[in-house]
């Protein structure tokens, strides 16, 4: 630290240094979620040149050496030289923030894309970066380290074979094409070997070289534009993600999430280091409803299919909407490909849509009195409302390079009217459909008054009305949320080692009476009869649905402590369904942790230890001694004294925390919906199908 501060101490960073310096700026997080971010960006690219119109296959490739491809057979990055700089333009591109070709409006019309840092940052971000480009019959190849060239790019002719190949690869049948034929005669001894070519005369006659040329000549006229393309190979930086292991589950979901949203595209990818592989090709947001829906109850066979343009602003609008008889809703919402998981006004504007035109139909054809008492709101006519909605667009604004939020004001009221318009002529024509969805509606507004009623009941029966906090919670003295913690323990035999071992201060137990309800199967009136889930509510602050409220958090350590064997596991599964349901934010904030007790204490005279796994414990064992070491397995919280449970579990010196996050939505929300669902048959055969993944079995 020094006292003095002039224009000495101001530091430029140059070109992709700032993105080595903050990569969180640019890809959200160094962890498994910003290292798929990093396939997200080139994939992305590949997805432009798709919507574009010059694009039908991407190929996704995680190499046996933990490198990664991404191949397309779009146009190509260009590679000829730019007047400003003279440098090649893939160099530029993949070298320089804020270069591409989404600034250009003729280039791109649509896009996810729109910084120009893209593919830049996942150089900036890599150890070693490949681009190849395959444009005018040539092959165009670069290397980078780390974000710096490697040498100058390179050029050389594509054979006749490598095309006719990689046509195959890419197509998957050989291209409808013929070599031309040349009868060439070589004279031969009949008792010996072929007489030596003459000094001076070709080794290959020059009939059979001009005719490869003709054939290459030809097979480039032909098929030229179908095999230009790019593939970039990235192995990520080890010193900057904190795991450079890509997941091949996760990239399939958000690759297939992809190929639903760009119907005729199709997506490829292959796992070199367990030989898995997949295909996607699918005929687009309806049977990405139908996906999302498998194994539920629906009310409706067929999806509700919306499309709409507005050619003045220049903005498409395609929705594919389902109801089915659960009770919560799954929107998902895009916006040129790009997966909005916060929403933005093209959510808003398709929420105010359908709430105005089911009221408004309702009403017009007498399902609903007009001057009836119970009014249908938002929440109501959502309920069992599973919706992908797709809005490709000129110029969206995205709040960050992450892309999580939509701003463009005026996208609200252009979702609005053209869903309005088109949903309204829907229930017009099919009044059946309707029926069903007002009285689904109707009984969601019936029990969101029994829900309130019941939650009002709850306050005034409170005897602890005045601190509305539950008698058994032993709270803590800290009074700042980001300070705080509460741990959810199992029963009262762990409570009371929990609320004699704690630190008072900053640390609050909560103990809960057995399993809680499976609110996957419940709805939210039956869920607020539930004392323990009550107790839970009120103890956190923040309230459910439409009360909820974030700021209200009483802690930002929400610590769910149960037993090591399959009834605590059952108990922590329930929790966590309950607060992916009905407590999301405080999931996606980061407030919910899974604490870590040890399985094993291992003792001999007064030194002991203690192990998280069978083969520390073996490891431990053997670092002791074979004389006078005592094993002991903890089957329970109960089991270890408040002095013990406090140095292996609470102790911020020494515990160990699980923080619960959601790397995707889609595949979270399945797993809830198979895990917990009403349908036993389709858990059972995900049972069947994941058995032999299982490593921790407790019979």
């Amino acid at each position: 630290m020094t006292d003095s501060y002039d224009a000495s101490h101001i530091t430029i960073l140059e070109g992709l240094t700032p993105v080595r310096e903050r990569p969180a700026m640019y890809i959200g997080s160094t962890d498994t979620r910003g290292l798929h971010h990093l396939v997200y960006e080139v994939v992305d690219n590949s997805i432009d040149e798709a919507l574009a119109g010059f694009c039908t296959l991407i190929s996704v490739v995680i190499n046996g050496d933990g490198s990664l491809s991404v191949e397309d057979n779009g146009r190509g990055i260009p590679v000829d030289a730019m007047e400003k700089n003279h440098k090649s333009a893939l160099e530029v591109v993949l070298t320089v923030l804020h270069a591409g070709g989404k600034f250009d409006k003729a280039t791109y019309q649509v896009s996810g894309g729109l910084h120009g840092v893209g593919v830049s940052v996942v150089n900036a971000l890599s150890t070693t970066l490949t681009a190849r480009v395959y444009r005018n019959g040539n092959i165009y190849e670069m290397h980078f380290a780390r974000g710096i060239p490697s040498g100058p790019i390179t050029q050389r002719e594509e054979t006749l074979n490598e095309a006719l190949i990689r046509y195959q690869q890419w197509y998957g049948a050989p291209a409808a094409f013929t070599r031309g034929t040349v009868h060439v005669t070589v004279q031969q001894s009949l008792t010996g070997p072929a007489e030596p070519v003459p000094p001076g005369e070709p080794a290959v006659p020059e009939e059979l070289v001009n005719t490869e040329a003709e054939d290459r000549t030809r097979f480039f006229t032909e098929f030229g534009q179908k095999i230009t393309g790019t593939k970039i190979t990235f192995r990520p930086d080890a010193t900057i993600f904190e795991t450079v292991t890509f997941d091949y589950d996760t990239l399939a979901t958000r690759l297939r999430e992809l190929a639903f949203l760009n119907a005729g595209l199709t997506i490829r990818i292959t796992d070199e280091r367990t030989g898995a592989r997949a295909s996607f090709c699918t005929g687009g947001l309806s049977e990405f409803v139908k996906y999302l829906n498998e194994g539920t109850d629906c009310l409706h066979p067929i999806p509700i299919d919306i499309t709409q343009k507005d050619p003045e602003n220049k903005v498409e609008v395609e929705i594919a909407l389902q109801y089915t008889t659960g009770y919560d809703e799954k929107t998902y919402s895009y916006v040129n490909s790009v997966n909005t998981r916060e929403g933005g006004t093209h959510l808003e504007g398709f929420r105010s849509a359908i709430t105005r035109a089911i009221n408004t139909v309702a009403k017009r054809n007498n399902l609903i009195k007009e001057n009836a008492t119970l009014t249908l709101r938002g929440d109501d006519v959502r309920e069992g409302l599973t919706s992908v909605i797709s809005v490709k667009m000129a110029n969206p604004q995205f709040e960050g390079q992450t892309k999580m939020r939509l701003g463009n004001s005026n996208i609200r009221g252009i979702v609005d009217s053209l869903v309005y318009a088109a949903l309204s002529q829907y229930f017009d024509e099919n009044p059946k459909v309707l029926a069903i969805i007002i009285e689904k509606a109707l009984s969601a507004a019936k029990a969101r008054e029994a829900a309130r009623n019941a939650r009002e009941l709850a306050r005034r029966k409170s005897s602890l009305e005045s601190s509305g906090l539950p008698g058994k919670l032993a709270d803590c003295s800290e009074r700042d949320p980001m300070k705080s913690e509460i741990y959810i323990v199992e029963g009262d035999s762990a409570g009371g080692s929990a609320k004699q071992g704690r630190d008072r201060k900053f640390q609050a137990i909560l103990p809960l009476r057995g399993k809680i309800l499976n609110v996957e199967k419940a709805g939210e009136h039956q869920i607020l009869k539930n004392a323990e889930i009550q107790t839970l509510i009120s103890a956190i602050g923040t309230g459910i649905s439409d009360k909820f409220d974030i700021e209200r958090a009483r802690y930002h350590h929400v610590v769910i402590m149960t037993d090591a064997d399959v009834d605590g596991a059952h108990i922590r599964t329930l929790l966590l369904t309950f607060f992916y349901r009905y407590m999301l934010k405080v999931v996606e904030a980061g407030y919910v942790y899974i604490a870590q007790p040890p399985l094993f204490r291992i003792a001999r005279g007064k030194e002991e230890k203690y192990a998280f796994t069978e083969e520390e414990m073996k490891k431990i064992s053997g670092e002791m001694g074979d004389k006078g070491v005592a094993v002991q397995r903890y089957k329970g919280l109960g089991e270890m004294n408040a002095q013990q449970l406090w140095d292996t579990t609470m102790n911020p010196q020494n515990r160990v925390f699980r923080k619960v996050t959601i790397e995707d939505a889609l595949e979270a929300n399945e797993i809830f919906k198979t895990l917990m669902g009403k349908d036993v048959e389709i858990r059972k055969e995900f049972i069947t199908r994941h058995a032999k993944e299982v490593t921790n079995l407790d019979i």
